[in-house]
């Protein structure tokens, strides 16, 4: 069959992707992006070292950024995002910012960083209150926290895992208590904020939305809004409100009932399913927190 009436591939337009070495989820950053658009990834080189503060410094050298972005520079990317939270809020505000600055440097693009791009969905979904769910240690998380109260948001609450290595591996089940300690009851923030790219989140964002009331966002969802804003595209996400206009005007709004859950028996109305999983049980402070920080659970 003849098809040169095709005349190949659709004409795309690319965005450079610099992602730590232990990234696993390059799938699921593809499931925001539009057909006309293409991720370039490339990787941080790998160093033995958990997640921790000391990772998310290492990760972040300008030096480091610079390499990888300028292995991009080939292809021609549109603009560049660096796929990690912990690796552009460890240095605050001013830090991210000066990480932008040297990925534009060696890229000669637009460059934004998750925890930059955390800072603009805030922004635009007007919000002043966030909660946030973190898969980190206390130390970790902590600096999150005072990452996003510099920027004039309060955090309402925080839910943390504790763990140093594969984040990837939580399933959403896990993701979903989380929030829901974050967030124990509705008017409790403005929006839930899931941290981590290396956390999977796609699916259970408009499921989190229809129970919790609000706006919930993740790293990997704002990463690439953020991104393809800078090309004047819309991030694919049905359901979610930060990427469908339509989804704010639902349960966060208005309070009427958002996007269905969907159950054995087909959709479910989630003002009557009730929380879907196992029951959220009461975590311990954070002051009693012992020393040893991996693998544990709690909120602040």
């Amino acid at each position: 069959m003849d098809i040169s009436f095709l005349g190949g591939p659709a004409p795309q337009r690319g965005v450079g992707v610099v992602a730590p070495f232990d990234f696993a989820l390059d799938r699921e950053l593809w499931r925001w992006v539009p057909d006309d658009v293409s991720l370039h990834m490339t990787r941080t080189p790998f160093v033995p070292v958990e997640v921790s503060l000391d990772l998310a410094r290492m990760v972040s050298e300008h030096e480091t950024l610079g390499e990888a972005v300028r292995t991009l520079n080939a292809i021609a990317p549109e603009v560049v995002a660096y796929a990690c939270t912990s690796g552009s809020f460890v240095g605050g505000i001013a830090g991210e910012r000066a990480m932008c600055e040297a990925m534009t440097w060696a890229g000669a693009v637009p460059s934004v960083t998750t925890s930059g791009a955390l800072l603009d969905a805030l922004a635009e979904l007007g919000v002043r209150r966030v909660a946030l769910v973190t898969p980190y240690t206390v130390s970790v998380t902590r600096a999150l926290e005072a990452y996003v109260a510099e920027a004039g948001v309060t955090v309402t609450g925080c839910a943390f895992m504790g763990l140093t290595r594969h984040i990837w591996k939580v399933p959403y089940r896990d993701v979903a208590d989380m929030a829901r300690q974050a967030v124990p009851a509705p008017g409790a923030a403005d929006a839930l904020f899931i941290s981590c790219t290396n956390l999977p989140t796609y699916d259970v964002i408009p499921q989190l939305e229809a129970e919790l009331r609000i706006p919930v966002i993740s790293a990997n969802q704002v990463t690439m809004w953020a991104a393809l804003r800078r090309l004047g595209t819309p991030a694919v996400g049905p359901y979610q409100a930060l990427t469908d206009p339509a989804a704010r005007l639902g349960p966060a709004a208005t309070g009427a009932v958002g996007p269905a859950v969907v159950g054995p028996a087909g959709p479910v109305d989630p003002a009557v399913a009730g929380p879907v999983g196992p029951a959220a049980v009461d975590m311990p402070g954070v002051g009693d927190v012992p020393d040893t920080e991996q693998q544990q659970e709690g909120w602040t």
